[in-house]
């Protein structure tokens, strides 16, 4: 049968996970993709996923009418249906209740089987699902993950909102580098170049000065050449900003945003955990403080050769996520080593006010406190052979007042790794972007 009925005056009243017991006998609409067909002597078992799970249809042969038995024969998985019907008790379907129908409408009829089952079974290379993700996100796997991240996104904005700050949206075409380097995007922007955002930096320290406290969760863009299970092109940035405050306060806030995040995804999507097959991360009460000297010296036992000022990365951080396996910040980080937004301490200009919040060996943020002095600005743009005309609109904002601030950066796809065991980034992203990677 052709997949020719259209969606009319067909309007959804129920969702799967209303339809229980306590319906029996009520008349319902139901909507969603077929995940089952099977037939046992005369009876015709449809199984129909949406949204919130799955619901069974059952259509048996001498009490349905002819016409609907001969349409339920002729639907296959991966069709797109619309049901009306009523709901019976019945123990041993999902919910304890099914749906015995009165009519079907077939949407759209699917015309193709994926090459991997979404139902269980061995799995083709992550490369090959993504080809057709929106497929492969209807595994009960992906499903859990994504509702893992909507519990997740929602909480983060609930503290935000408990905490006072302004949620904010800035440009994604920019000018001039945020942090310079050769990680940029170039874009032609009406016949002038222009890049694509490395993070809302420069953007979110300005709106400080009319805002105070402000956030932002959107996308940013590096031109990574390292295609790991670790990196990609294009994430989600969660992002603060805040006045009258230093480093100390934003690791604060930081470390409290996590166990928050993390008590809400335990709370509220246990049932999530149990199709991943894991335990939700557990938190310890406080993340351990590590300077970057008594990081250097911990490596130093390990591996000869590091100097202070050299970077923390490769096989160092495997040893140094051995040994502190958890959530745990490195502190105090070389001036030099960091963007030129990042203030040195005063009592040691060598060392800046900044951190970055490790889980083992993966690093999930990045923050500090800000320079507010223009001239400071302006030698720090210098040190790095970065030129400070390029950052003209930038500098400007200084000369009225710029009040003493710190923020963070905080990458959402690797945060969700974290609270979920997922080791491989994609696993996490809707649709990835990476060095080889633009479609879908």
């Amino acid at each position: 049968m052709k997949s020719d009925d259209e969606l009319g005056d067909w309007r959804r009243t129920h969702y799967s996970s209303q339809v229980t017991p306590e319906l029996d006998g009520k008349e319902v609409t139901l909507f969603g993709w077929v995940s089952s067909v099977r037939t046992q002597g005369g009876i015709t078992f449809l199984i129909v996923n949406d949204k919130e799970g799955t619901f069974q249809i059952t259509t048996v042969k001498g009490k349905a009418s002819d016409a609907l038995v001969e349409k339920v024969a002729t639907i296959g998985e991966h069709t797109s249906i619309g049901v009306k019907g009523t709901v019976k008790k019945i123990a041993k379907a999902p919910n304890g209740a099914e749906v015995v129908p009165s009519e079907v409408k077939i949407l759209n009829q699917a015309k193709e089987k994926p090459s991997f089952s979404v139902f269980g079974g061995a799995l083709p290379s992550i490369d090959k699902r993504l080809d057709i993700r929106a497929i492969d996100l209807r595994r009960d796997r992906a499903q859990a993950l994504f509702k893992i991240q909507r519990v997740l996104l929602q909480s983060l904005r609930d503290f935000f909102k408990e905490k006072g700050y302004s949620e904010v949206r800035t440009p994604k075409l920019i000018s001039t580098a945020t942090e310079g380097g050769a990680s940029l995007f170039s874009v032609l922007y009406y016949n002038r170049p222009s890049f694509l955002t490395q993070s809302p930096q420069l953007y979110k320290e300005e709106l400080v000065m009319p805002f105070e406290k402000v956030y932002e969760i959107g996308p940013a863009f590096r031109a990574e050449e390292s295609r790991t299970q670790k990196h990609l092109s294009e994430i989600t940035s969660i992002d603060i900003e805040e006045a009258y405050v230093d480093y100390n306060d934003v690791m604060d806030t930081l470390e409290a945003l996590i166990k928050r995040a993390a008590a809400d995804v335990t709370e509220l999507c246990s049932k999530d955990f149990e199709k991943l097959k894991r335990e939700p991360v557990v938190l310890p009460k406080t993340f351990e403080r590590l300077t970057y000297d008594s990081v250097v010296d911990e490596v130093k036992a390990s591996r000869k050769g590091i100097a202070w000022g050299d970077d923390i990365t490769g096989p160092d951080v495997e040893e140094l996520g051995k040994s502190h396996g958890g959530f745990y910040f490195i502190t105090d980080w070389p001036t030099a080593a960091k963007p030129f937004y990042i203030k040195p301490r005063a009592d040691k200009p060598k060392v800046s006010e900044s951190f970055d919040l490790m889980h083992g060996s993966l690093e999930l943020a990045s923050g500090g406190t800000r320079v507010n002095s223009k001239a400071m600005l302006v030698k720090r743009l210098k040190e790095q052979k970065l030129k400070p005309q390029a950052f003209e609109y930038h500098l400007g904002v200084f000369d009225y007042g710029m009040p003493p601030h710190a923020g963070f950066g905080l990458g959402l796809e690797r945060l969700m790794m974290v609270l979920t065991g997922e080791e491989n980034i994609r696993e996490v992203t809707l649709f990835p972007r990476d060095k080889l990677r633009l479609t879908p």
